[in-house]
């Protein structure tokens, strides 16, 4: 069967979003056949994406760094061998990231999943102007209560939006099915709005 990458769901993209598309496409072949250019600007639309998913997994700047860097290694190294089957290239590569803050914390290297004092740096590209409202001590609750939610909560709101992931890849990375995704999702907001003062709902 031949080895394609997967298109996405619904068939509403827009024509800008299908060059994309097909550009990561051809940058992805490209990579397989051991091009270090294409490999460089993969690493340059993803890396931003990958460092905001571990950032709000780890809690610690330095670490974030270092498995962003690791989880490209190892992409690299594999790229030979990467196959579509059914697999997004950016879900593949925060599944890579996600085995390696799997890998630390049960090396005991990080004995936190969450910095209680802190939002990431980095946050998505979109526009949140309610985010932007915000003062530092409305941030630090905010991320005290994403602390308090169950490790699979917090990994789908990292996924869905620190990294920006669509519900699709986001089942990829998880290893779960789309509506098991959109169920985990609605838990962990409703949780997340049952923690939080009600001043900040």
């Amino acid at each position: 069967m031949p080895d394609h990458p997967p298109r996405p769901h619904g068939g509403g993209s827009s024509a800008r979003d299908r060059a994309i598309e097909d550009r990561l496409t051809a940058l992805v072949e490209l990579a397989r056949a051991g091009d270090s250019e294409a490999f460089g600007q993969l690493y340059d639309h993803y890396v931003a994406a990958v460092y905001r998913y571990v950032r709000s997994r780890v809690g610690d700047t330095h670490l974030a760094e270092d498995v962003t860097a690791e989880t490209f290694v190892r992409a690299l190294r594999s790229m030979s061998g990467f196959t579509w089957q059914g697999r997004d290239f950016g879900a593949w590569l925060m599944t890579i990231a996600r085995h390696l803050v799997a890998d630390h914390y049960k090396s005991g290297r990080v004995r936190r999943e969450l910095l209680t004092g802190e939002l990431p740096t980095n946050t998505p590209s979109r526009e949140d102007t309610a985010e932007t409202a915000v003062d530092g001590l409305t941030k630090q609750m905010l991320w005290q209560a994403i602390g308090a939610l169950r490790r699979e909560q917090q990994e789908c709101l990292a996924l869905r939006f620190f990294s920006g992931l669509s519900v699709a890849e986001t089942a990829l990375v998880m290893e779960r099915s789309e509506g098991a995704v959109k169920q985990l999702q609605l838990r962990a907001v409703r949780n997340l709005a049952r923690a939080l003062p009600r001043d900040l709902q």
